[in-house]
């Protein structure tokens, strides 16, 4: 390879039992091709495989339960049928020798009565609307709604909809999942004091506020061996009208409470550029190496030199690649040969439903730039 030095980025690394081939990360991301009955199909199937030269994969958030719902199009994990059909996905991935996890994801808040039969309203941790301009919906655009605060005695049918999610990744072939706790999902309004006023268990003290968090991981734990899980946290993120003053307080404890289950990973959106609260400092990855004692994963806005970076000095272990990773499949041989990349893919093809801007992206042909 032309670099002067090895890269650290493209070194192996071993997480628990697994050997990645590479520290590079397809981020999750939504991208909306499972259509109506939320089933992944052999387009999805090929995405992934494209992307297989990465160490591991992170599948883009699937929901676990239909009250999870609140993006058009996304996958579920919640019947059989879309658990079966999720293995030609794994398939694809362990074809290409590389490893997957799925993410697991409730929407909370951020859905709307249009996603639910009979019009029942989201649900959170407390009757707080995101403040923000509308919602794509099954319906159109729409207001954001106030949710419904959850009754203490409903909270363990969720954390019961997180195991069951996990029961089926494993049935799917799955390598692990990652738990997301991040950007204003669910389990994140649980966490964050802006979005949890909760007066029973589950509020008020950070003890009380992690506690969602802690028993939906002990109950995933109850299917996966620790060093198979793994979390997403977004200390810095302001999606989905996020951002609470004790923001440093709040995920340093979270971080140190995980640090005790050996997870496979904590996963942090730590990069600004998805968004930034601006009430304080903006948390690094040092601060969470200082009480996290597992592999550390920084996400959100890297470059090739940038990432190299943050694991020559140990900040991370892994870094995990979104928006590049859309329009250069070949992300990874590219960053190893010093291949330029691809444009940008348009924001318009994010979330198209077809083929367009998710499986159309050209790998690079050293032939062609030579001829």
């Amino acid at each position: 390879m032309p670099h002067s030095k090895i890269s650290q980025l493209l070194s192996p690394f071993e997480m628990g039992d697994l050997k990645l081939k590479n520290r590079i990360v397809l981020a999750p991301m939504t991208r909306s091709r499972a259509g109506l009955e939320r089933m992944p199909n052999p387009l999805m199937a090929k995405y992934y495989a494209q992307r297989a030269a990465a160490g591991l994969l992170i599948t883009e958030a699937t929901v676990i339960s239909q009250q999870a719902n609140g993006w058009n199009h996304t996958p579920g994990i919640y019947t059989d049928a879309q658990g079966s059909a999720w293995r030609l996905v794994v398939d694809a991935v362990h074809e290409k020798q590389a490893h997957i996890f799925m993410q697991l994801w409730h929407c909370g808040r951020a859905s709307h009565s249009s996603f639910f039969d009979g019009g029942q309203l989201a649900v959170a941790p407390s009757a707080i609307k995101i403040e923000g301009d509308y919602i794509h919906t099954p319906i159109g655009k729409v207001p954001y709604e106030v949710p419904r605060a959850l009754e203490t005695d409903e909270i363990q049918g969720i954390v019961d909809d997180y195991r069951n999610a996990a029961k089926r990744a494993k049935e799917a072939g799955f390598d692990g999942v990652e738990i997301h706790a991040a950007n204003g999902y669910l389990i994140d309004t649980f966490l964050q004091s802006k979005t949890n006023k909760r007066m029973d268990r589950y509020g008020g003290s950070l003890e009380n506020r992690f506690r969602f968090l802690r028993e939906v991981t002990e109950a995933v734990l109850t299917v996966w061996p620790a060093n198979r899980v793994a979390v997403r946290l977004a200390p810095n993120g302001a999606y989905n009208d996020m951002g609470s003053p004790d923001y440093c307080e709040t995920f340093l404890y979270v971080a140190d409470k995980l640090n005790i289950y050996g997870l496979a990973y904590l996963h942090l959106l730590n990069g600004l550029a998805f968004g930034f609260h601006e009430l304080g400092p903006a948390m690094q990855l040092l601060d969470f190496r200082a009480v996290f004692k597992g592999p550390l994963m920084g996400n959100c806005g890297y470059t090739q030199e940038t990432a190299e970076e943050a694991i020559e000095k140990n900040c991370a272990d892994l870094i995990a690649f979104g928006r590049p990773f859309i329009s250069n499949p070949d992300l990874v041989e590219r960053f190893a040969n010093e291949w330029p990349l691809n444009p940008p893919a348009r924001m318009r093809d994010w979330y198209a439903f077809t083929e367009e801007g998710y499986t159309d992206f050209p790998v690079f042909e050293p032939e062609a730039v030579r001829t």
